[in-house]
């Protein structure tokens, strides 16, 4: 089935450190796209993989799950621990609530975290009755394209398709009842004004992992790595795992 135009995965080959970058639910590589290409360009080893039913059609989506989502991430997650000495995991929203799950399951292995507007809690009206309306309608209004940025837009779809949505909440459940299983370094990057995810998620972060380092964005909505903000989130990425990695990294 043909991609949407940026919904590409992208691969970069460099050094000793691996970077996987998560992208959220119904959006593409494209939002993480610059976050990647940044880490590329000061040595480290990357991958943006493009999660099923992502960048073709919603349809195509509600014919996949959050394990299928998951699945990939981990495949990608793998594949980076097979070439570099070690794997730091990065995600956007739902992406988010992935690199948490990746750190739970597979503990040091994931040298540490960092996050931009996590989804990990049923804080969405709509999606405590996606279960339900799964039954009844195939898709609902879009939740993409939260951009405070003028002239910048999402590759996402333009409904969100139900079915896949109403996986969503065993996925927030497996997550949050392992947190404390995460003691990675962990840095959050948070919208002060996001209207896809609510408080709640960073509020649980802030409240069960006393050593995650979380920064406020008052300048970005919820899709942060495209915004106003983005230099910033991708700037304190790297100095991030700059400090946490244990093997060189090339210098400015």
């Amino acid at each position: 089935m043909p991609l949407m135009p940026g919904a590409e995965p992208y691969h970069h080959d460099g050094g000793e450190a691996g970077v996987l970058l998560c992208h959220g639910f119904t959006g593409t590589p494209q939002s993480m796209r610059p976050w990647a290409e940044f880490l590329a360009a000061h040595g480290l080893t990357v991958s943006l993989p493009r999660q099923p039913g992502h960048g073709t059609t919603w349809q195509e989506m509600n014919r996949t799950r959050w394990e299928d989502w998951y699945a990939e991430v981990e495949k990608a997650f793998e594949d980076l621990q097979g070439r570099c000495a070690e794997v730091f995991v990065c995600g956007l929203s739902l992406g988010g609530c992935l690199a948490l799950r990746l750190a739970e399951v597979h503990g040091p292995a994931v040298r540490g975290l960092v996050l931009v507007n996590p989804s990990i809690t049923l804080d969405v009206p709509l999606l405590r009755l996606a279960p339900l309306l799964k039954w009844f309608m195939a898709s609902v209004p879009a939740i993409a394209g939260d951009i405070k940025k003028q002239g910048i837009t999402e590759t996402a779809y333009s409904r969100t398709p139900v079915r896949a949505a109403s996986s969503l909440p065993q996925l927030w459940h497996l997550v949050r009842a392992d947190l404390p299983k995460v003691a990675q370094p962990l840095l959050v990057y948070h919208s002060t004004d996001d209207h896809v995810v609510k408080p709640a998620s960073v509020g649980l972060l802030r409240r069960t992992l006393k050593h995650a380092t979380i920064e406020e964005l008052s300048d970005s909505y919820h899709v942060a790595t495209l915004d106003n903000d983005a230099d910033r989130i991708f700037a304190g990425s790297l100095d991030f795992i700059r400090t946490h990695a244990s093997v060189p990294l090339q210098r400015d």
